[in-house]
């Protein structure tokens, strides 16, 4: 899994038969390097000007096969790491890096080559796994809810489970007791914080929030993104990294911009979390946005006020930075069987449908 955060792949082992989950095993991250990822920065203006998915203006092909190459060789990586073999998997679940998002036009487009990846790592591999759902009128994400859907089943505690994911964009996914599943993405995750701390001070990212932990709240600020229609809608759609961008550099110094900016994350999950057909009872925080502890704390204050519990993935044993690659891994396996990877309450499709392209080595 690569996401909207670009910063590298998750790579997560799992084994499962696509409706209950069996082991989930190891993890590993491999980063991409800054040259890269100012790449796959530059390849979202140039992927603005693709018509039909299969093009790749510009240098799109030539970012696409290099991040195809990263993918297949961070695979090698973990199968050498956890003494793997081809052999011994029976699927890779591929997502790509997704450069292009536009569900109203029924468009999106990740690069990444699933043939040659299947073909260089001798595993058949899943990929496109959005498409068919766009083609059946969904918003093409959120995807993980069928993984969540499948992780609540193993836990205790108080129903509903809401599993939020803060990563580039964040989402929700509300699961109910019968095991009924509503998700939607709820706004800006880590994406406007890191695009702030880079145009500021030349640094990826917020670390832990300690930039964020010595500014204060612009309420002017923070209202001028939660005034936006996406928030108030009643039709929930999903987002594309450049749908919110960052204020501008003179707006706020470096600690007031990222401290508005992670109050943003928290009170839009909260904001959007009211189109749920019911309030969560437990929260469980993964994706890279559960280390700033600004918004854990600003997640736990809002919570408060409907009684409900705040708790990172680790809190009950779970993995929050391997969660969406298991997801991936997850519905590779569903997709194989033809079962749904997506459903009208988690994506608005008009039916449940499967979907993703099977390659073989």
């Amino acid at each position: 899994m690569s996401g909207t955060s670009m910063d590298g792949i998750d790579i997560a082992h799992l084994r499962s038969d696509g409706e209950t989950i069996a082991e989930r095993g190891p993890f590993l991250f491999a980063p991409y390097s800054p040259d890269f990822r100012k790449k796959l920065a530059a390849s979202l203006d140039t992927a603005k000007s693709i018509e039909e998915r299969s093009q790749r203006p510009g240098d799109l092909a030539d970012i696409e096969k290099e991040l195809t190459d990263l993918h297949a060789n961070a695979v090698a990586r973990f199968m050498n790491e956890y003494d793997l073999k081809a052999d011994d998997i029976d699927l890779i679940g591929f997502h790509g890096q997704t450069v292009l998002h536009r569900p109203g036009a029924g468009m999106t487009v990740q690069l990444g080559d699933g043939q040659a990846l299947a073909s260089k790592t001798g595993v058949p591999v899943i990929y496109d796994m959005r498409a068919a759902d766009m083609i059946a009128g969904g918003e093409g994400a959120p995807l993980a809810p069928a993984y969540h859907g499948a992780l609540a089943r193993g836990l205790g505690g108080e129903w509903p489970v809401a599993f939020v994911n803060i990563g580039g964009i964040s989402n929700i996914t509300c699961v109910a007791k019968d095991s009924g599943l509503v998700a939607f993405d709820t706004g800006p995750g880590n994406t406007l914080i890191d695009q702030w701390v880079e145009m500021k001070a030349g640094i990826p990212f917020d670390q832990g929030g300690a930039i964020a932990s010595e500014g204060g709240v612009l309420r002017d600020l923070l209202d001028h993104y939660l005034k936006a229609e996406f928030f108030h809608a009643e039709k929930r759609r999903s987002l594309d990294r450049n749908d919110f961008l960052p204020p501008d550099p003179s707006a706020a110094s470096l600690e007031d911009g990222a401290r508005s900016l992670a109050r943003l994350t928290a009170e839009a999950i909260f904001t959007s979390a009211a189109h749920l057909p019911e309030q969560p009872k437990q929260w469980i925080i993964c994706g890279g946005g559960r280390q700033n502890i600004v918004i854990m704390n600003d997640l736990e204050e809002l919570a408060e006020k409907t009684s409900a519990s705040v708790f990172r993935a680790e809190d009950l044993g779970l993995n929050g930075d391997s969660m969406e690659a298991e997801a991936w891994a997850f519905l590779a396996i569903r997709s194989r069987k033809g079962l749904p990877l997506s459903w009208p309450e988690t994506t608005g499709c008009r039916e449940p449908v499967s979907g993703g392209i099977l390659a073989e080595p």
